[in-house]
């Protein structure tokens, strides 16, 4: 360690072997005796005590050194021993037969395979009554209001129980520098409160020393240390002190207390939950040995002080994990009825800031930054999170100085200098990261802490600093630290969420399920309507047809049942496929005929539903009737229907069709599809009856409807308004259209059969565009004089060229499959609409009514 060129750094000191002294203190003497109680090492003062020298002691057997009964309490003792840094004591001993008067305070413990056995004299008189004195200086802690006040009663008793000039409470910080948290002294020596010492003030093997033991007296410092004899055993080792109550003091340690004028120490671990948390540091200012019963019993002092202070800290700690509890409890159950709260920030950072006190949340899910309060840019917050990622492993994780971790991160450490993350998920790591503004203060130590190393007389090592005249140093970038206790809330709070996260999860995925269930049986129910739905109407095609039917009369036939058809889709899909009112289809039809003189057809009956089956059914019979009255019967010429019904006793509909004043009625010669549909439809679709008779008044027929195709309609309900009824009695031959015509239809069938209305109402022209483009195209090139749009274009709508078209004043009609479900913007509020399939009636109703 003399050698100059030997590299001085601060960790010289933490590897500079002081249990292996090879010496102790003058105040007492040591013997080392093998585990069959032979010596095998003696300090070199040993004849002080015994009358014989070290030499002469080696290998003698430990009772021809010391008397036969206090050797005997010693055995005992020994067998006490619990544990590898045990040590025993026994006060006030004759150990030396020729000296019976002489006692001796004694301390035993092992070394390896050998026994310590260390011993200073009993001071006279020195005789403490450890009961009375423990339970005067424990009620004085019991009765501290506070930490800072039971702080400054355990200097007090300290310095009471040993005489030191100066006791302080010494407080390890987390980055191992401590700090003067409370002192007791006597006047006229100044005051070292609030100061702070660097790491580097007690090195590392010196922290683990004051763990095993926990106590340690230097009697005085310019004392010449005693040897131990021999310094090495026959394998070159020398004795582990590590546990000894006599141990040598470094030499390095001793120009330290030099430089502050201190004459003796006294250190008293303070341990709570197995840490080093600080150190009672007595000194005194010139050489002061207390006796070895009162130094013990301010180690047993110590004792207390430490689980007491534990147990208030824990005490705490627990009052504020319940409170926390309860803010966790509240947050889960608020939580669980809207689950939108966690996309909130500003929410969970309030929720949070009364768990953990912070000033600002960010909330990092599936990639995606929400934040609130105080909280680093969301540029840089992925950064964080990729920190995290590689450090935490999946765990909480809390630092007072982000910058430490996290390049950059001093640009922001005025609003977030520290942080907790939370992970809330496994992989890819989810977070929500609490974060603490930066807190500027101003750090007192004794002496400039960042003081270049020198060499000093012993060597290259790193010699104490000479000046410990307060030095001031602003600290910055870093916020108050998070505690144990907070960090322990953290993880409960973590299971917390992630319990929450994968429950959102499970219900995410649950409902993704529940969706394709439901989308498959929509595709199917739909795929069978599609189906059913291309055979009645390949029914319809077929069966319309006939051999004296001109072309003209077999497509009005066609037009006719298919529209019927399509208002009552429109009607039930009205009502989300489900039952639908029986006298508005009936003044439909009936307007559709009769136009403003629907009012011959008189309805008489109480509000009923139909179930979708029965009503498609029912429509199709209603419609036969409706055009065979109007051609053949009564509303053919001035006459007129009634259409009534009522329920029977067993609950089935029984509607009547009565027609008077029309024409007389023969019966067909024979059976079209027209009457095929109103005999048989609602006894074969839906297990009804129907029944016609031709009477020379005009037909009557009765219909019966089971009951399971009945609803009731309960009171109050608010009627369904009936489909909108076009006139179609105008004339299709009219000439009500010129010009070029804009028709818009992504469909090609579609498009030709408008082609053809279109052009039959008069158009010159039909200039047909599937698309958006196609047809702004087509107005730029040539503006239409007119256009029909159909409004849904696949994945796109033709609202903007309306609005060309309206623009520029040119009329349009809408044309939808949407039914009366279709929701215009305001500016096409106005706007006529043709239901899809839509005929050249249909059409022609419209034009009439622009």
């Amino acid at each position: 360690m003399s050698d100059r060129g030997f590299e001085v750094d601060l960790t010289n000191c933490d590897r500079e072997p002081i249990h292996l002294l090879g010496a102790i203190q003058p105040i007492g003497f040591l013997l080392v005796v093998t585990a069959d109680w032979l010596v095998a090492r003696a300090s070199a003062n040993v004849d002080i005590y015994v009358g014989r020298s070290a030499d002469d002691l080696i290998g003698l057997p430990i009772h021809e050194v010391l008397d036969e009964l206090p050797l005997h309490d010693l055995r005992n003792r020994m067998m006490l021993l619990q544990g590898d840094d045990a040590i025993e004591r026994i006060f006030g001993l004759p150990l030396l037969a020729n000296t019976p008067d002489r006692l001796f305070d004694c301390a035993i413990h092992m070394s390896g395979s050998h026994i310590v056995i260390e011993a200073e004299p009993s001071a006279p008189g020195d005789h403490p009554d450890a009961a009375s004195q423990m339970r005067s200086a424990m009620a004085r802690l019991d009765a501290a209001p506070d930490l800072r006040s039971y702080f400054r009663v355990g200097a007090r008793q300290v310095r009471r129980l040993t005489g030191f000039d100066r006791v302080m409470v010494y407080r390890f910080d987390r980055d191992g520098s401590g700090e003067v948290v409370a002192e007791a002294a006597r006047s006229g020596i100044g005051s070292f409160l609030g100061l702070h010492y660097p790491a580097s003030d007690i090195p590392q093997q010196a922290r683990e020393l004051y763990l095993r033991t926990p106590f340690r007296v230097i009697a005085d410092i310019g004392a010449p240390p005693v040897p131990i004899i021999p310094p090495r055993d026959e394998n070159g080792a020398s004795l582990d002190l590590s546990l000894s109550v006599l141990r040598s003091v470094s030499p390095i340690h001793i120009e330290y207390l030099k430089n502050m004028g201190v004459g003796a120490s006294l250190s008293i671990s303070i341990i709570v939950d197995g840490k080093l948390w600080g150190l009672f540091a007595c000194h005194h200012y010139s050489p002061n040995c207390p006796p070895f019963s009162s130094r013990t019993l301010a180690e047993l002092f110590g004792q207390m002080f430490a689980l007491k202070l534990e147990s208030r800290s824990r005490r705490e700690a627990a009052t504020y994990e319940t409170a926390a509890r309860g803010a966790n409890d509240r947050l889960l159950a608020a939580v669980a009825s809207n689950v939108g709260l966690l996309d909130d920030p500003d929410w969970v950072g309030d929720t949070l800031r009364s768990i953990i006190p912070c000033n600002g949340v960010a909330i990092w899910m599936d990639g995606k930054v929400a934040r609130g309060g105080l909280a680093p840019p969301a540029e840089d917050v992925p950064q964080i999170v990729r920190r995290l990622n590689a450090m935490a492993s999946g765990r909480i994780f809390a630092t007072d100085q982000l910058a430490r971790f996290v390049p950059g991160a001093e640009k922001f450490a005025a609003v977030a200098a520290g942080l907790l993350a939370i992970p809330i998920s496994r992989s890819p790591r989810d977070y929500v990261l609490l974060f603490r503004q930066e807190k500027i203060r101003t750090v007192t130590w004794a002496g400039d802490p960042g003081k270049p190393a020198t060499y000093g007389p012993n060597g290259a090592r790193l010699t104490p600093r000479e000046s410990f005249a307060e030095w001031g140093q602003e600290v910055r970038g870093r916020c108050e630290p998070f505690s144990d206790a907070e960090v322990r809330v953290a993880e409960t709070l973590r299971a917390s969420l992630i319990e929450v996260v994968l429950r959102l999860s499970d219900a995410a995925e649950a409902e993704r399920r529940r969706a394709a269930e439901r989308q498959e049986l929509l595709i199917a129910e739909l795929n069978h309507r599609v189906r059913n739905i291309l055979a009645l109407i390949r029914g319809l095609v077929r069966q319309t047809r006939g051999p004296r039917k001109s072309s003209t009369d077999y497509i009005e036939l066609l037009e006719g049942r298919i529209e019927a058809l399509a208002r009552a889709h429109d009607q039930i899909t009205q009502d989300n496929w489900g039952p639908a009112r029986l006298r508005p289809m009936i003044e439909t039809e009936a307007a559709a005929y009769l136009a403003g003189n629907a009012g011959r057809v008189r309805i008489d009956g109480e509000p009923i539903l139909l179930e979708p089956a029965a009503y498609s059914t029912m429509a199709l019979v209603v419609h036969e009737l409706m055009t065979n009255s109007a051609k053949y019967g009564a509303l053919s010429d001035s006459g007129g229907v009634r259409v009534s019904w009522s329920l029977d006793g067993i609950g089935s509909l029984v509607i009547d069709w009565v027609e008077r004043g029309g024409p007389a009625v023969k019966p067909p010669t024979r059976q079209g599809f027209g009457t095929t549909i109103i005999e048989r439809s609602i006894p074969y679709d839906l297990g009804g009856t129907a029944e016609l008779h031709y009477r020379t008044t005009g037909l009557e027929a009765r219909f019966v409807i089971p009951s399971r195709h009945i609803r009731l309609v309960e009171p109050g309900v608010a009627a369904t308004p009936p489909h909108m009824a076009l006139d179609t009695t105008a004339g299709v031959n009219d000439a009500l259209l010129k010009g070029t015509v804009l028709l818009v239809e992504d469909n090609l069938i579609i498009t030709m059969d408008a082609e053809d209305i279109l052009l039959r109402l008069g158009a010159d022209n039909v200039v047909a565009a599937a698309t958006i483009a196609q047809a702004l195209e087509a107005i730029e090139r040539e503006p239409p004089d007119f256009a029909l749009l159909d409004v849904n274009l696949g994945h796109e709508t033709s609202l903007p060229i309306a609005d060309r078209l309206r623009a520029a004043g040119v009329p349009y009609i809408f044309a939808t499959g949407y039914g009366d479900q279709l929701n215009l913007p305001p500016e096409h509020a106005g706007a006529l609409i043709a239901q899809k399939p839509y005929t050249a009636a249909s059409i022609t109703a419209l034009l009439h009514r622009r």
